[in-house]
């Protein structure tokens, strides 16, 4: 672990490589686990705000959970989440003509309907950030679900911090970004 402003970051997100494998995966992230997708304050009250807009994205699945359950739920430990399809998959996804699952979330955002592109949980993974109140812890999540990805960022050898940049950008800024390619390269982790 080592520190960047008010962040904790694990070593693993610059030494171990990852690269999303949908064509082999079909992105089962978004329909295995028991609970959905994490969400900040400030994303539920956009779902709230921009459901219109992405529902015409949506499968009647995915709409009836949100009429059922709303555009988000709170757990019993007070975190927010997506809902889900018959405690499956999210709500807000969708399946292309190969069954891969995809977001109907960013399917709007793509389509300029609104001007996020998914929950920053969704757009991180596989780096998940907790809160606490002096920092944010960042961890790298292993799930055998996502083998293929491993193997395919081993074999184009991009480490996880780069196949997540954007997020990370997103959700810290740029200037964080640096320092964190700064730290890389005095680990000797590829740029």
């Amino acid at each position: 672990m080592f520190q960047l402003g008010r962040t904790i970051v694990s070593e693993d997100i610059i030494e171990k490589d990852f690269v999303c494998n949908l064509a082999a995966c079909k992105g089962v992230c978004c329909v295995e686990g028991d609970s959905g997708a994490p969400l900040e304050k400030q994303e539920t009250e956009r779902l709230e705000s921009d459901y219109s807009k992405i529902k015409p994205y949506l499968r009647p699945e995915g709409i009836e959970a949100i009429l059922n359950q709303g555009p988000f739920i709170k757990t019993d430990k007070d975190a927010l989440e997506t809902p889900l399809v018959n405690d499956k998959e999210c709500a807000y996804v969708v399946f292309d003509d190969d069954q891969k699952a995809l977001c109907g979330i960013e399917q709007a955002f793509n389509n300029g309907d609104i001007d996020w592109q998914k929950p920053i949980s969704c757009h991180l993974y596989p780096v998940r950030v907790k809160e606490y109140s002096a920092f944010s812890a960042l961890n790298y999540h292993r799930w055998p679900i996502c083998d293929s990805a491993c193997s395919l960022g081993g074999e184009l050898q991009i480490p996880v911090y780069r196949f997540v940049k954007e997020a990370l950008i997103r959700k810290f800024g740029p200037e964080w970004y640096e320092e964190l390619e700064e730290v890389a390269k005095t680990m000797g982790s590829r740029t």
